[in-house]
C-alpha cells in the first residue's frame, strides 16, 4: 500500500492526487458505470456488482440507481437497507450503515473534510472521519451527513437537514444544522 492511501485509511492528511488512489477511482467508476448503467443490468447482476464495489452488503439491499460513492471499499450496509435515487457516500474513510436503513433521494454520506490553510487546501490536501449510521434509521430526502458524525438507531432525520454533530438513538432531528425537535417512542 503507498503513503498516501495509507494516510488515508489511518485517517491522516493526505494527497488524493495519486497513482494508486487513481487506479481505485477507475475501478470504482467502471463499477458505478456498470451498476448505474440505462437501461439497468438484471438485479442479480447489480448485486454481483454492488458485491465487487462496496466493502460488504448485507442480504435484502436495494440501492437505486444512480449511486455515486469515492472507492465504494470503505462502505458497509446492513441487511435488508433501502437507499434511493442519486446517493452519494464519499467514502474515503468507513461509511457503515445499519440494518433496516431508509435512506431517501439525494442523500449525501461524507467522509472528506479539506486543510483550513489556504496552502495547504491548495496544495489539495484533505483527510477523513468516518460516518456511522445506526439500525433502522429513516434519512430523509436530501440529507447531508458531514464528516465524523454518528446517527443513533432508531433515528429520524427530516429532509434537507445537515447533520453536523453526532445524533442520538431514537430522536426526530430536522434543520441546518440538524437538531433534536424530540424523542420518538417505539
Amino acid at each position: 500500500m503507498g503513503e498516501n492511501k495509507r494516510r488515508m485509511v489511518a485517517g491522516e492528511w493526505f494527497l488524493p492526487d495519486d497513482p494508486e488512489l487513481a487506479a481505485d477511482t477507475e475501478r470504482r467508476a467502471a463499477l458505478c458505470a456498470a451498476y448505474n448503467a440505462v437501461p439497468p443490468p438484471p438485479a442479480a447482476e447489480r448485486t454481483r456488482i454492488l458485491g465487487e464495489l462496496l466493502g460488504a452488503v448485507g442480504e435484502g439491499v436495494r440501492i437505486r440507481p444512480p449511486f455515486h460513492c469515492d472507492f465504494g471499499y470503505h462502505v458497509t450496509i446492513g441487511p435488508r437497507t433501502f437507499v434511493d435515487f442519486n446517493a452519494v457516500f464519499l467514502d474515503c474513510a468507513p461509511i457503515t450503515v445499519g440494518a433496516d436503513v431508509r435512506i431517501g433521494p439525494n442523500v449525501q454520506l461524507l467522509t472528506p473534510t479539506h486543510e483550513l490553510d489556504t496552502e495547504r487546501r491548495r496544495a489539495g490536501w484533505e483527510r477523513a472521519e468516518p460516518v456511522t449510521v445506526g439500525d433502522n434509521v429513516w434519512l430523509g430526502g436530501g440529507v447531508i451527513v458531514c464528516p465524523g458524525v454518528t446517527i443513533g438507531a432508531d433515528t429520524v432525520v427530516g429532509a434537507g437537514s445537515v447533520v453536523v454533530r453526532d445524533l442520538p438513538a431514537g430522536v426526530l432531528a430536522v434543520g441546518d444544522p440538524a437538531r433534536v425537535v424530540r424523542r420518538l417512542t417505539a
